[in-house]
Formats: structure tokens, C-alpha cells, sequence
């Protein structure tokens, strides 16, 4: 049986911040997205030692939310997006996306406001380069009305505004289950913010955008002159993340559960090697999800789901991207949708969805390979997790 986790803080049903006045220098503040079916309330604000890699049992703050499944600072750490990731079937069954600030002090975070994505299950968010619109995946897992890319403007006091574009594609129907109709997963900015990418699970599709919101700031989206990339039938295209110096990208691809690597060159991507995260095994084994690259840029992180439940670590070819696998690592849980590198870049911390806990385990900055696990912490449907760093 699923155990589900309960901290004297939730049961009392405490919301507030605490002060740091005894945080030492290795002192950071970590924020955690969460799914809220059970126990959990929302988006917890904790404090994590880079020092000894321990993450403070106690919150800080919780913020009461539902389904804050993605979250998305902005490059000042001065405001939080959240996906609601709410559907049909569930207690808020509308998708919404929330705007909080966070006071420069003490962290805390307090709403701005709330407003819908107008679509299902927003599973993920992005800002535009200037900050100025807020790009929103809409998942949805039903048929109909299926998946759609929403544009919401954000005021420079990060207020969100109803959304002023959408857009959506034919799905590739290669899987009659899964890709019945189209699934944006996630959508990113290209590093010199030009271009918008989203990565559609159903349509076995990469999309992109030209971004010029001063042509048409009601549109600010057009479809690049190479409009769409396509991945292999049935792959399932979930997350894309470009390289430090914007010449490379690498691709998860949820349901085959590979990562493709391309070159990168004005808003074209080109696709240059193709890599398996459980080459020979069962496709109960597959379900690539998320992936990170260290600071220095010389290792690429993917979580693989399924019962796989492992991450791949690969080193990268400074070159040209490219990837070569050095180990596969078990997160002990079940289901790591995320993760994240802390900043000190000593550990790594896994959110566990399935099995409620937070793992943190070592990792050599040297070699990019991870070892023993320091903690486990017990937290109900964890989903995200986004270190605020001190300015």
C-alpha cells in the first residue's frame, strides 16, 4: 500500500514564512511543486544545506494551491509562474496558471494573481526572453479537446493577463492510446529568445515559432520558416534543453525513452545522434522524463522512468554535443519526474512522484557521477523543484 506523508506543519494546517535569522552561508531555500490528490497543499518553500546536502524536514512556508506541478522563476527571482495542473475529474477540474512575488529578504511568496490557461492539465512553463509573456503547455490528457501551446502576457509587476494566442496540431496517432491527439508537453525559448520551441508528445513533433511580439504584440508568435522537426514514430517528444552556448540542444522522448541531440543554429535544429536510455528492455522500462546539464556544461542528466526508475548520466563532447553514456544510476523510488543539480553542484536532488520522497545523493563535480544518498524525505507527490541562489 502507498504510504501517504504528514508533517505536524500540514496536520495544524500552518501557512507562513519563518525567519533565517540562523541560516548559515551553505544555507539555500528550495522550492518544491507538488501534485495535491493527497496530502500535500501546494508548493512547499524549505531550506536545503549545500554543505551536507540535508534538506530542513520543516517548511518554511507552504503555499495552498492545487496541482502546482511546474514551476518557473524568473532570471531576477523576483516572481514565481505555476502551472495548476487541474482537468477534468479533478477537485478544480480548470487548468490555471498562478503569478507569485518573492519578497528579496526572506523568500516568501505571496499571490499576485491566478487565471486560466483555457486548456487541460498545463503541465509547464516558460518565460519569454523579455519576460514579457509566459509560455503554457497544456497537457491534456483527454482526446478532446487535446493539447494546446497558450501565450499569456505578463505586466512588469508580473501580473498575468488572459491569454492571447494559442495553437495546437494534428497528433501522429502512431500509439492509438497515448497519441490519439496532440499533448504539448513543454515549450522553451531558444538562447538568443528569437525562437520558441514546444515539444508535443502526440504529434511526435517539435513546433517552432519566431518570437516578435513587436510586430504583433496580440500574436507574438509566427511559424518559423522550418516550422516543425520531426522525431521518430511513436518517441514522444517531452523536454528540450539547449546547451551553454546556444549551439547545441538534446531532446527526451517520453514514451521510447531516448534523448536526440542536435546542432542549433537559428531556428533550425538538426539532429546529429539518437540515444537509447534502456537499449534491449521492455517498454514497461521506458518513460524518459526529465533532463539537466551540470554548470560547466560537461555532463547531461536524464531521469527514465517506468520501473526503470534510474538516472542516466552522460558525458558531453564540448564539440559538438554529442552524448556517451558513463552510468545509470537508481533513485530509489518510484517515478523521478524531476530533478534538479543544487548550486553548489555537489548533490542532486530527485522528486520521487510514485513513492512521496525527495532523494538526495552525491555527485563528483570531477567525473559528473553520482553516489551515496544522504537523504530521503518524505513529501506527498513531488513534481518540481527550483533552488532559489542568492543575488
Amino acid at each position: 500500500m502507498k504510504m501517504r506523508n504528514f508533517w505536524p506543519l500540514l496536520m495544524a494546517g500552518s501557512v507562513g514564512a519563518m525567519g533565517l535569522s540562523s541560516a548559515s552561508a551553505d544555507t539555500l531555500q528550495l522550492l518544491v511543486g507538488s501534485y495535491t490528490a493527497g496530502s500535500s497543499q501546494g508548493i512547499y518553500r524549505m531550506q536545503f544545506d549545500s554543505a551536507t546536502g540535508q534538506i530542513d524536514a520543516k517548511p518554511l512556508q507552504v503555499v495552498k494551491t492545487e496541482n502546482p506541478s511546474w514551476l518557473t522563476l524568473s532570471k531576477d527571482q523576483k516572481r514565481l509562474f505555476v502551472v495548476n495542473e487541474n482537468g477534468p475529474g479533478q477537485t478544480d477540474p480548470v487548468g490555471r496558471v498562478s503569478s507569485f512575488a518573492i519578497d528579496p529578504k526572506t523568500h516568501a511568496l505571496s499571490l499576485i494573481n491566478q487565471v486560466q490557461s483555457l486548456g487541460n492539465e498545463p503541465t509547464h512553463s516558460s518565460l519569454s526572453a523579455d519576460a514579457k509573456h509566459l509560455f503554457v503547455s497544456n497537457y491534456s490528457v483527454m482526446e478532446d479537446p487535446g493539447g494546446t501551446l497558450a501565450v499569456l502576457p505578463v505586466d512588469a509587476d508580473g501580473q498575468l493577463k488572459p491569454v492571447v494566442q494559442m495553437s495546437g496540431h494534428p497528433a501522429s496517432r502512431v500509439n492509438p492510446e497515448r497519441q490519439a491527439s496532440n499533448h504539448v508537453h513543454s515549450t522553451v525559448s531558444s538562447p538568443d529568445g528569437r525562437y520558441v520551441f514546444s515539444n508535443d508528445l502526440g504529434a511526435d513533433k517539435v513546433f517552432i515559432y519566431q518570437y516578435d511580439p513587436k510586430a504583433n504584440p496580440h500574436l507574438p508568435l509566427t511559424p518559423a520558416k522550418t516550422a516543425s522537426v520531426a522525431l521518430p514514430a511513436g518517441s514522444g517528444p517531452r523536454h528540450l534543453l539547449f546547451s551553454a552556448d546556444g549551439k547545441h540542444a538534446w531532446l527526451t522522448m517520453e514514451m521510447s525513452a531516448q534523448v536526440a541531440v542536435f546542432d542549433y543554429n537559428d531556428g533550425v535544429l538538426t539532429q546529429t545522434q539518437l540515444v537509447d536510455l534502456a537499449a534491449g528492455q521492455p517498454t514497461s522500462d521506458k518513460a524518459g522524463a526529465a533532463l539537466h546539464a551540470s554548470a560547466d556544461g560537461k555532463f547531461l542528466y536524464v531521469s527514465n522512468r517506468g520501473t526503470a526508475n534510474q538516472l542516466v548520466v552522460f558525458g558531453v563532447d564540448p564539440a559538438t554535443g554529442q552524448l556517451k553514456e558513463l552510468q545509470k544510476r537508481s533513485v530509489e523510488g518510484d517515478h523521478p519526474r524531476e530533478f534538479a543539480l543544487d548550486p553548489s553542484g555537489k548533490f542532486v536532488l530527485i522528486a520521487n512522484q510514485k513513492s512521496n520522497q525527495i532523494v538526495v545523493v552525491e555527485r563528483d563535480a570531477k567525473t559528473g557521477l553520482l553516489g551515496k544518498t544522504v537523504q530521503k524525505l518524505p513529501i506527498d507527490a513531488p513534481s518540481d523543484l527550483k533552488f532559489l541562489v542568492r543575488q
